[in-house]
C-alpha cells in the first residue's frame, strides 16, 4: 500500500466557465426566445445552439453553459440537445463539412461507396479533418433523399444528390476555390 499523499482536486476548476457573448448576439438570443411564451423559453434552445455555432463554428461546453444560465434550463438539457443533432459541433472542425448519408437505403445506393471515395481522395479518416483544415468528412444519418443516394450535406445547409465520383471531385474543387471574406480558403 502507498504512503504518498494523495493530491486534492478542485472540481470545480474543472467545471466549464459560461462563455461571454457579445450583446449583438445576446440579442439574436432573445428574439429566439420572444417566440415562445415566458414559461416555455427553453423551446430556443436549439435556435440558440445554432446561433452560437454560426458565429463559432462549434459549441463548447462553456457555450452550453451559458444557454443553460440564459434559458433557465439544467445544463444536462442542452447538452442533451446538443449532443442528440448531428448539425451541432462540439468540437473545431473544418471550413468544410461533409456529411455523407450512410442509412441503408443510401448504402444500397452507393453511399458508403461515396465515403469511402472521399476518404481516399482527402487523405482523411471518417470523422477527420484534413491537414489543411479545410473538410471534416462524417456519416451522417437520413438526410430524407434516400432515392437520390449518394446524398451529401456540406455545413449543414447544402445538400448534393446523385453524387458520382465526377460530381464529388468538382464539389471539392469547388469548396477549394471558394472565397471566404474576401480572402482565398
Amino acid at each position: 500500500m502507498s504512503t504518498t499523499p494523495m493530491k486534492s482536486t478542485d472540481l470545480q476548476a474543472l467545471e466549464p466557465k459560461a462563455s461571454e457573448f457579445s450583446s449583438e448576439v445576446t440579442a439574436r438570443f432573445a428574439r429566439e426566445v420572444a417566440k415562445y411564451p415566458n414559461d416555455q423559453k427553453q423551446s430556443a434552445v436549439m435556435a440558440c445552439l445554432s446561433i452560437v455555432q454560426q458565429i463559432k463554428g462549434f459549441i463548447s461546453p462553456g457555450d452550453e453553459l451559458f444557454l443553460a444560465e440564459y434559458l433557465e434550463m439544467p445544463p444536462m438539457a442542452v447538452h442533451e440537445v446538443s449532443t442528440f443533432y448531428n448539425m451541432y459541433n462540439l468540437q473545431p472542425l473544418g471550413r468544410f463539412k461533409i456529411n455523407v448519408c450512410t442509412n441503408l437505403p443510401c448504402q444500397l445506393r452507393e453511399g458508403q461507396t461515396a465515403l469511402d471515395y472521399l476518404c481516399k481522395k482527402l487523405d482523411v479518416a471518417v470523422g477527420g479533418t484534413t491537414k489543411d483544415g479545410l473538410f471534416t468528412l462524417q456519416p451522417g444519418e437520413c438526410m430524407g433523399a434516400c432515392a437520390d443516394a449518394p446524398v451529401m450535406l456540406v455545413n449543414d445547409r447544402t445538400m448534393c444528390s446523385f453524387m458520382s465520383t465526377e460530381k464529388m471531385d468538382q464539389m471539392i474543387e469547388m469548396l477549394r476555390t471558394l472565397k471566404v471574406d474576401g480572402v482565398q480558403s
